[in-house]
């Protein structure tokens, strides 16, 4: 009997690791009574606990291998093996969510709950009932994927009715069931990095902009959404099929670049759009410069630089989010600033790896500055890092000169914008080079943060 087969036999539904996040659960239904510093000094105790003691109490703390059916029964990779068992990152990302969301202390139970009891309940309800694997990712199951639905829905309902007991039951059932969603789709997402990260970090966020929107918002843009909606569809399809048929993007990235481009479009009309376009001209732009030195290196984009659905998702889905709060909650400046921002990260990241891969022959590691070929993940170059840098500015000053943000707006949109390129080759440098995550998800990372910061330095 093989290492996996040994520890799926031997695995018990509720092993020492879940009964640990799920119990932790409790201490969420205190918030009511403490000040956030204090309900960050607990998660502090809480870190503290896991790192010092409970290692010492003989328990199996190793995250559970998910094995839902006989196509999955291969050797994990290797930086799996190693991955944290998530013991000690429940209690960071608490820590985390109580720090991020101190005002709002309803959000971070909800997403504390969608974490603990969705990730728990799932795990159980994959392995005890025998459903189909998910279609992208076979060591999940459907079973899983709705227990998980379920199970986070209602810790997120109970919870935020807990700690705000004032919010509309209605609205914070709904927000939960989508937030739930969201949650399950990010922890069945086919990469290596432990959930007890990912999904807090996508659900927060989630959450807490999901809350800002008010139907009196919608009903104020709908004289100008009826028009803008038919526009959208016209422009937007024209401009698939054109790209389509020059090769610029695959069928996938056509289908949804015209439905991430509808949204865009109704978000600040022609130009919202134009800021999109401008993002996507710079990048086809910068692939084809020197695609024939590029291909030589073996540096180059496949398929002669066409951009696929995913690619679409990692750097359009984000602006498009934005641009629809643009128009369904009373933040429209705020939420513009984080589109302009979002889109000014995608277009800077995309070109400084362009330029940089035709230009210079190597490239540094951004944590080590150690010298690496060109086109390795997390690695820059001074001529690719200037170019990054002036496409994420134009992208700024076009934001200005359309009137979508102030002075103040567009310099906290570049500055973001910036931030986010250097998170997305940190991440590239450490989770990405050793098989973590995806490329995509590391551009997906790099455009969100840059509009989650920019959004919140505009609110503050």
């Amino acid at each position: 009997m093989n290492q996996i087969t040994a520890a799926t036999a031997s695995h018990a539904l509720w092993s020492t690791r879940k009964i640990v996040h799920v119990s932790m659960l409790g201490f969420a239904f205190l918030l009511p009574a403490l000040t956030w510093p204090e309900a960050a000094g607990a998660a502090v105790l809480a870190l503290l606990f896991n790192l010092f003691l409970l290692p010492h109490l003989g328990a199996h703390l190793r995250k559970s291998v998910d094995v839902p059916d006989a196509k999955a029964r291969e050797p994990r990779p290797a930086a799996e093996e190693s991955m944290w068992t998530g013991i000690l990152l429940y209690p960071i990302s608490v820590l985390a969510l109580i720090l991020a969301y101190r005002h709002h202390l309803e959000v971070a139970a909800a997403a504390w709950a969608i974490m603990a009891l969705g990730d728990g309940v799932a795990s159980v309800a994959g392995e005890a009932v025998h459903s189909a694997p998910l279609q992208w990712n076979q060591r999940k199951t459907w079973a899983g994927f709705g227990a998980f639905t379920l199970a986070g829905t209602a810790g997120a309902y109970v919870l935020t009715r807990w700690v705000n007991p004032s919010l509309p039951a209605d609205k914070t059932l709904l927000i939960c069931v989508l937030t739930a969603l969201l949650g399950a789709a990010v922890e069945t997402t086919p990469i290596d990095l432990d959930d007890d990260v990912t999904v807090p970090l996508v659900c927060g966020g989630f959450m807490y902009c999901a809350w800002l929107v008010e139907r009196s918002a919608l009903d104020s843009n709908w004289p100008y959404l009826k028009r803008r909606l038919a526009l959208a569809v016209v422009i937007n399809l024209a401009f698939a099929l054109i790209a389509h048929a020059v090769r610029s993007v695959s069928r996938s990235g056509a289908v949804l670049g015209f439905v991430l481009g509808v949204l865009v479009y109704l978000g600040w009309g022609w130009k919202s759009f134009l800021i999109l376009l401008a993002m996507v001209v710079l990048g086809s732009l910068a692939t084809q410069l020197g695609y024939a030195r590029k291909a030589e290196r073996g540096v180059a984009e496949r398929a002669g630089g066409a951009r696929s659905w995913r690619e679409a998702l990692a750097n359009i889905s984000p602006g498009a989010f934005f641009a629809v709060l643009v128009i369904t909650t009373h933040h429209e400046r705020a939420f513009l600033t984080a589109f302009v921002a979002a889109f000014a990260e995608a277009a800077g990241d995309t070109v400084a790896s362009e330029i940089g891969q035709w230009l210079s022959p190597r490239a540094y590691l951004i944590t080590t500055l150690q010298a690496v070929p060109a086109g390795e993940n997390g690695g820059i170059s001074p001529a690719g890092t200037a170019a990054g840098v002036f496409a994420s500015l134009l992208l700024a000053m076009l934001g200005l000169t359309l009137g979508l943000t102030s002075a103040g707006g567009a310099a906290v949109a570049f500055s973001a914008a910036v931030a986010g390129n250097l998170l997305d080759s940190v991440l590239g440098a450490t989770l990405e080079r050793r098989g973590l995550v995806t490329n995509g998800v590391v551009n997906f990372a790099g455009t969100s943060f840059a509009g989650a910061l920019a959004l919140a330095l505009t609110l503050r």
